[in-house]
């Protein structure tokens, strides 16, 4: 501890304050009078008075006093204090000091080696007085002795290590390797020696070389897989009084593959239903073996038994496991269970350990099959069928079969699944499965069938098994052919005998085996047609050519042609069908120009005269027309009131209100073209009309109306709104923004509108409302004056 430190300190303490030999003369660099050339004389000396060269010092050292390291002395100095020491360099001042007077130099810090191993200073000797040098500078070194203060330390640790199990004795694990901050060119304080303290028998260590090695044989890590070793290293070569480090290894022992695999049961019992489908799991097995990783995975196979074709085995992701799969469908009835002889072997073997094996395991595995409940089965797995177009009604296409495959065998029914035939083409006898035609069939619409087919146990409706029955529909030749296209060409005016005007191409639904083969002709009663005639080009078209020149649209704009078509297979179908032929007046490359329709074409018997004659009776009828109305216009000029002829609805003049009067001027269409005008004629009475609606109509203005040109629709819309008043059993007699011209005149109630009575404040009888007929029915009634109230 520090005691020992301190005691070595004071003990060697001498020996380090002894002044050595004097350093040579080239190794203190330059004299004064060198570098100081012309100084005084006291510079200029040949012998040396310095007597150093290195210091020496123990580090640590902590006493109270400042350590004395040693002195400086000229021989200049003859003790009378006129010389002055001066110390700079490393640590002058701080870390040592110098007695100016004496020489003596301290350490006034701890020093510590491992910090700073050597200090170098210059030292100086001077004139107090003048301060002028009486030696060269010069350069010592003190050397910080070493001493044993720092322990070993594994500057990695804690460490961690792996070793295979069963490893021989002396199978090195791992090396360690202790630091010492001590010098280790000065005594043993850096001398490490390695020793082991937790770990045995299992491991050892090597003093020098601090390598972990193996020193137990068969270590199985099946029994025990993890070790913590303790690692001690110590200095001074592992004498008494060392400083000691230490550390911890952790070691782990890897696995070998020296355990065979073991099933964990003999014989397994495994069932599985006969219904399920094939790739399914049945069971699963497992050989254990005691290793780990790879050296514990197997792989399975089937090595023998009656269910070697029926099952197979593989192994699971993990590689541990063996699974059981199905292989080929089940049948309870023809086999109800298996026998399996299984193996399992480790993948990985290590040549080591062959010793051990084999290292691989065999058991049984005894596969029973469950009986189930299940649908029925057809004998194929579908069915095709051909069926030629005109088969008859009630033709029975296939008859299909299924059977129970339980040892039940119930009893089986058919049916069609309705959505694989909505127009209900086909029906299947219910017990025989016989399947037949209820429609004809037609190719060209639908030429294939796909029909669902089901089948259905009697005592379990739920076990349902369907089939597929495609049908074909084969072509028979039951279509005509028929021209392609518009049926419609065009003849130019100045087509030649023999040129060609179209080419005609049929088409036919049918698709016979050897391909459309069309024969043409004209019809029989166009056979021997003057204008046009047809050749067959013997490839399925056609040619309409002219027989003739000639043509003009003034003759025969339009042309008919019956063309017959029939097709080369058995029974032979025919058509006919007609080709319109126009006349039309083309340039000279053959565009056509117009075509006149003989609908629009003259008689060949009206002359150009005639048609002049016809003409110029028609424009005489105008004109007198025209003159008519002219002079009609002209006498109902008067009638007109206004120049600007507008018409203003519910603008109406009533000279008289009600029925009865004197005057009977009860209408006057002119108000509604002229209510100013109105105001000019107060005074007039007119007696010559009557106040009958039907009498409106004979006296009404006509050409007033809309300019002459709309007399009808002015006097109906004033009947109709007259009537609509008359006969509204709801609406009330609104008064309106009319003009009352002869209002009241000659009657005995005189003017009803309120917007002249509405200055007057007197009370009215209105009793006499009740004897002016329907018209003022609803006027009494709002006036509160009844035929009920009057009896009272």
């Amino acid at each position: 501890g520090d005691y020992l430190k301190k005691k070595i300190c004071f003990t060697l303490l001498p020996v380090a304050l002894c002044i050595l030999t004097l350093l040579p003369h080239t190794l203190l660099g330059k004299p004064a009078e060198e570098d100081n050339a012309g100084s005084s004389a006291l510079l200029q000396r040949v012998k040396r008075g310095w007597v150093w060269n290195q210091f020496f010092v123990l580090e640590e050292y902590t006493g109270l006093e400042p350590l004395y390291i040693g002195k400086l002395h000229s021989d200049m100095d003859k003790g009378d204090g006129s010389i002055k020491y001066i110390l700079t360099g490393e640590g002058a001042g701080t870390t040592f000091t110098i007695d100016d007077s004496t020489g003596d130099i301290h350490a006034i810090q701890r020093l510590d080696r491992e910090v700073k191993a050597q200090y170098v200073l210059r030292a100086q000797a001077r004139n107090r007085l003048t301060d002028r040098p009486l030696e060269p500078e010069s350069e010592f070194i003190v050397k910080i002795q070493d001493i044993n203060d720092n322990e070993p330390k594994f500057l990695d640790g804690p460490y961690q290590a792996s070793v295979p199990e069963m490893s021989k004795i002396g199978t090195s694990v791992i090396q360690l390797t202790a630091s010492d901050a001590d010098d280790p060119t000065y005594g043993n304080s850096a001398r490490v020696v390695y020793s082991i303290l937790e770990g045995q028998p299992y491991f050892s260590v090597d003093a020098k070389t601090g390598v972990v090695r193996v020193s137990l044989a068969d270590m199985d890590r099946e029994t025990r897989e993890n070790y913590t070793v303790v690692i001690q290293a110590k200095d001074m070569g592992g004498q008494l009084g060392g400083l000691a480090g230490t550390t911890t290894v952790n070691i782990t022992l890897s696995d070998v593959n020296d355990n065979p695999p073991m099933f964990d049961q003999r014989l397994y019992q495994m069932s599985v239903p006969e219904s399920v489908p094939v790739g399914s799991v049945v069971g699963r097995i497992w050989a254990k073996d005691r290793d780990t990783g790879v050296n514990a995975e197997m792989k399975y196979s089937i090595i023998d038994g009656d269910g070697r074709d029926t099952f197979d085995i593989i192994t699971d992701p993990t590689n541990l496991f063996g699974i059981i799969t199905v292989k080929r469908p089940l049948n309870f009835e023809s086999k109800p269970s298996y026998t399996l002889k299984v193996e399992g072997a480790n993948t990985h073997l290590d040549p080591a350990f062959r010793h051990r094996g084999p290292f691989k395991d065999v058991t049984i595995v005894h596969v029973s099959v469950e009986d189930v409940d299940e649908p029925p089965q057809f004998d194929l797995p579908s069915y095709y069928i051909e069926l030629p177009e005109d088969a008859e009604i009630g033709t029975v296409v296939k008859t299909v079969s299924a059977r129970d495959p339980d040892a039940a065998n119930n009893t089986v029914r058919y049916s069609i699944e309705r959505s694989s035939d909505p127009e209900k083409y086909f029906y299947i006898e219910i017990t025989s499965g016989s399947l037949m035609t209820v429609r004809s069939l037609d190719r060209e619409q639908i030429g294939w069938h796909n029909i669902t087919v089901l089948a259905m146990e009697m005592n379990n409706p739920t076990q349902i098994a369907s089939v597929s029955v495609a049908v074909k529909v084969l072509d028979v030749n039951d279509n005509p052919p028929s021209l392609t296209h518009y049926l419609e060409a065009y003849v130019c005016e100045n087509a030649k005998a023999g040129q060609l005007i179209q080419t005609v191409t049929a088409v036919d639904p049918d698709e016979p085996m050897g391909g459309q083969h069309f024969y043409y002709s004209l019809a029989p009663e166009a056979a021997n047609n003057p204008n046009f005639t047809l050749r067959d080009n013997q490839d399925n078209t056609a040619w309409i050519l002219t027989r003739r020149g000639g043509w003009s649209q003034q003759d025969q704009t339009v042309f008919y042609l019956p063309i017959f078509i029939s097709d080369g297979e058995q029974p032979v179908q025919t058509s006919t069908s007609t080709l319109t032929i126009r006349v039309c007046s083309c340039n000279q490359e053959g565009n056509v120009m117009s075509c006149n329709a003989e609908a629009y074409s003259l008689p060949a018997s009206l002359s150009r005269g005639a048609l002049i004659a016809i003409l110029a009776c028609i424009f005489v009828l105008l004109v007198m027309i025209l003159l008519m109305l002219s002079l009609r216009t002209h006498r109902k000029k008067p009638y007109l009131c206004d120049e600007e002829e507008n018409v203003h609805e519910n603008i109406v003049r009533y000279d008289d209100e009600g029925g009865g009067e004197e005057d009977t001027e009860a209408f006057d269409i002119a108000a509604m073209w002229n209510p100013r005008e109105a105001h000019h004629h107060l005074g007039k009475m007119r007696q010559d009309m009557l106040p009958e609606i039907e009498s409106l109509s004979r006296y009404v203005p006509q050409v007033c109306v809309m300019g002459g040109g709309g007399d009808s629709n002015v006097h109906g819309y004033v009947l109709a709104k007259l009537l609509e008043a008359d006969m509204d059993p709801c609406a009330p007699p609104y008064d309106s923004l009319q003009t009352y011209a002869y209002e009241g005149e000659g009657s005995i109630a005189e003017s009803l509108s309120s917007l002249q009575s509405g200055t007057s404040n007197t009370d009215h009888e209105y009793d006499y409302l009740n004897d002016w007929g329907p018209r003022f029915k609803k006027l009494a009634e709002m006036y509160g004056v009844t035929e009920e109230d009057s009896l009272f």
